[in-house]
C-alpha cells in the first residue's frame, strides 16, 4: 500500500480508499482477516489512531466487521453493491475526465475520440 503525504487526501482515507479497491475487486475473500491494526500502523509507520479510523469507515461502509480479540475480517459482497460501487467510480473518474477537457479547451468530440481510442487500446 502505498501512501502519499502531499496529496490532499488524509492518510486514513488512503488507507480506506486501498482496502475498498481491494476488497471490490475480490482480492481480499469474505471471511479473510485484515492485518491488525497495530501490524498495519507499524508497517506504514503512521499512527495506530489513523490505522483504526480507517478501518471503521470501512466498517460502517459496511465491508468489514469487527471480531472481538481477533481483528477485522471482511464481509460478503452483494455483487449489486460491488456492480453500483465500480459504477459511481467510473461516474467520478468521467466527471474529472470531463473538467480537464474543458480547462484544456478539448471539445466533446475530440474527448469522445480520446475515450474511443482508449477502449480500443485495451482489447
Amino acid at each position: 500500500m502505498k501512501l502519499m503525504q502531499n496529496s490532499g487526501v488524509p492518510i486514513y482515507q488512503q488507507i480506506a480508499d486501498s482496502f475498498k479497491t481491494d476488497i471490490l475487486a475480490g482480492r481480499y475473500e469474505q471471511g479473510e482477516f485484515l492485518p491488525s491494526i497495530r501490524g498495519l500502523a507499524k508497517d506504514l509507520k503512521i499512527s495506530v489512531i489513523t490505522t483504526m479510523k480507517a478501518y471503521e469507515q470501512l466498517a460502517d461502509e459496511g465491508l468489514i466487521t469487527a471480531a472481538q480479540g481477533k481483528g477485522f475480517y471482511v464481509n460478503a459482497q452483494d455483487s449489486e453493491m460491488i456492480k453500483e460501487q465500480h459504477l459511481r467510480k467510473v461516474e467520478e473518474s468521467l466527471t474529472d475526465a470531463i473538467a480537464a477537457a474543458e480547462v484544456a479547451g478539448i471539445s466533446n468530440d475530440e474527448l469522445k475520440g480520446m475515450l474511443e481510442a482508449l477502449l480500443e487500446v485495451d482489447k
